[in-house]
Formats: structure tokens, C-alpha cells, sequence
């Protein structure tokens, strides 16, 4: 494979939170708090002096409530220094994979020699709104808006639930439900088999004294008992359930992209190069399937 870009960049460090489920042990806590507790502990197991960090670059994708900028707040609460820029980038599903490439063009282009990089949710603060009240309810009900509808499920663009896209793309290509659920228990024992295995332990940074390990996966999930919840998106002939879809959660991530000279003059192992990329965007209503094409165009690409 050949390289995008003449400088070489490779990832250091990177670490995470435990993933918490929906309204669990994670769920007081704010995207900057998630944020913060990745990026001190990849600048504590990097051995990295935050002094060292050229700009700070997270992703968030449910800003609601967030507050300006919450990779600025994540640098300043990691100790990055305040003469040391930072941004956040929103760009749905795929926001710290795009901060992570921004972060790497960073490095590729000379502007900097090293980048923290990652991205947060919080996703069971995310608040309800109330659109009317800055100008007063003169009369009648008034509406309670939630934001995790407003700003992430629904798409504005072809007005469906990200489920129901979910839906579409089964219908389209003849993924019947008893595929999905079996791809869905596969899933499930694969990551308790690898979470016995410890194969988790070196990438997650545990709370002190609270969550250790990611709550929102459910060991024991079996083909009998995915068969009993119904699907959400469509009554009739719906594939899409609580069991198979994706789930909403609590969490954050993040790495160190930084040059060769700049890792070496810090002392910092890679874990990986980064050779290429691509991003690429497909109708709305089959969002699901950007991968696709997404990984079509880096193989023809790379020849």
C-alpha cells in the first residue's frame, strides 16, 4: 500500500472509557467529563507531557446542552495549555473518525507534530427542549422536544428514523431478521468471549471507584430471546428491534497523532501507520450503507 501523504503519521496511545449503557452508572456524567477521563489517561499512558500537544481535535455528535466547544473544555481540564487551539467537530456517526483524519492532514501538512484526537457522547444527558418558551406560551399547550429526536435520530433530510433507514437496507439487499440476529448474537459472544479473555483490559480506562467495564453489552443473549422482542420501526414485517440494532450509550475515546520526529523526540511507541483514507456520502435514506463505498473507493484507490 502506498501513502497518502509524504510524512509518515502513526496513532499512540489509544485509550477509552468503559461504554455505558442508556441511563446507567455513566449517566451523570457530561461529554467533557467522559472527554477529559479519555484524554488524561492517553496523555498519562503515553508518558506525554500535555505541554507537548500541538492542537486538540474531538468528535461529538449530540451537542445539545454540550456548552462551546467541548474539545476546548477537554484540553484545558487535561492540562493542554491554554495558548494551544482546539475544535470540535460534529459530523453525525462518523465525528472522531473525521477528527482523526483532520488530525492526520494536521501532521501530513507540518502545521503540527502532535495531536490529541478522539471523541465523546453523552448521550443520556442529552435534554428535552422547550423550542417556544424564550418568547412565552401566551396560550395553549406547548411542545416538549427531545433533542436525542431533534439532533440524532431523525434525519431532516428524508425525514425517517435512523431505524427505519436500517429497515430499508434489509429490504433492499434480502437481509432477513433471522440474519441479523444471528449476526447480533455472534456479536454479543464474541465480545464476552474477548472481555473473559482480558482482551479489553489494555484499551479501557476504568473509573476509580465506578464503572470498570463497559456495561451496555449483555452477555447471555441468545436466538430465543432476540425472537421475542418485536420490531420498532415497522409493525408488519419489521427486522429491526431493541435486540439488533445499535444501542445508545455513554462513552469516549482518545489518541495521540503525532509524526515520526515528534514521537521520537517525546519517547512514544506506535501502535500503528496510517496510509489512507477515504470519505464518501450516500443518499440519506441508506446512510447505513456509506461504508460501502466508502471502502470500495480506498481499494480502487490503492489499486
Amino acid at each position: 500500500m502506498h501513502s497518502r501523504y509524504d510524512r509518515s503519521v502513526y496513532l499512540y496511545a489509544p485509550v477509552r472509557t468503559p461504554i455505558g449503557k442508556f441511563g446507567g452508572a455513566l449517566a451523570e456524567k457530561t461529554a467533557a467529563d467522559l472527554g477529559t477521563h479519555a484524554a488524561t489517561a492517553c496523555l498519562e499512558r503515553a508518558a506525554l507531557d500535555p505541554a507537548a500537544v500541538d492542537l486538540t481535535i474531538m468528535g461529538n455528535g449530540r451537542q445539545a446542552g454540550v456548552g462551546p466547544n467541548v474539545a476546548r473544555q477537554i484540553a484545558h481540564r487535561s492540562g493542554v495549555p491554554d495558548a494551544v487551539p482546539a475544535y470540535t467537530i460534529n459530523q453525525a456517526c462518523a465525528s472522531s473518525l473525521i477528527g482523526i483524519i483532520q488530525a492526520w492532514q494536521t501532521v501530513a501538512l507540518g502545521d503540527a507534530d502532535v495531536v490529541l484526537a478522539g471523541g465523546t457522547e453523552a448521550m443520556s444527558q442529552t435534554p428535552y427542549l422547550l423550542p417556544r418558551a424564550r418568547w412565552g406560551y401566551r396560550l395553549g399547550h406547548g411542545e416538549l422536544v427531545d433533542a436525542m429526536y431533534r439532533d440524532g435520530f431523525l434525519c431532516p433530510l428524508c425525514g425517517e428514523l435512523m431505524g427505519a433507514t436500517a429497515e430499508t437496507l434489509a429490504e433492499r439487499y434480502g437481509i432477513p431478521r433471522a440474519e441479523q440476529d444471528a449476526y447480533a448474537v455472534e456479536s454479543q459472544n464474541r465480545y464476552e468471549a474477548a472481555r473473559s479473555a482480558g482482551r479489553w483490559d489494555a484499551e479501557i480506562a476504568p473509573f476509580e471507584g465506578g464503572l470498570a467495564h463497559d456495561e451496555h453489552p449483555r452477555p447471555g443473549t441468545t436466538i430465543e430471546k432476540l425472537a421475542k422482542l418485536p420490531p420498532v420501526f415497522r409493525e408488519e414485517a419489521g427486522t429491526v428491534h431493541a435486540g439488533n440494532a445499535s444501542g445508545i450509550t455513554d462513552g469516549a475515546a482518545a489518541v495521540i497523532v503525532a509524526s515520526e520526529e515528534g514521537a521520537g523526540e517525546h519517547g512514544l511507541e506506535p501502535m500503528a501507520r496510517l496510509v489512507d483514507w477515504t470519505n464518501v456520502g450516500v443518499d440519506p435514506a441508506i446512510m447505513g450503507i456509506g461504508p460501502v463505498p466508502a471502502v470500495r473507493a480506498l481499494l480502487e484507490r490503492q489499486g
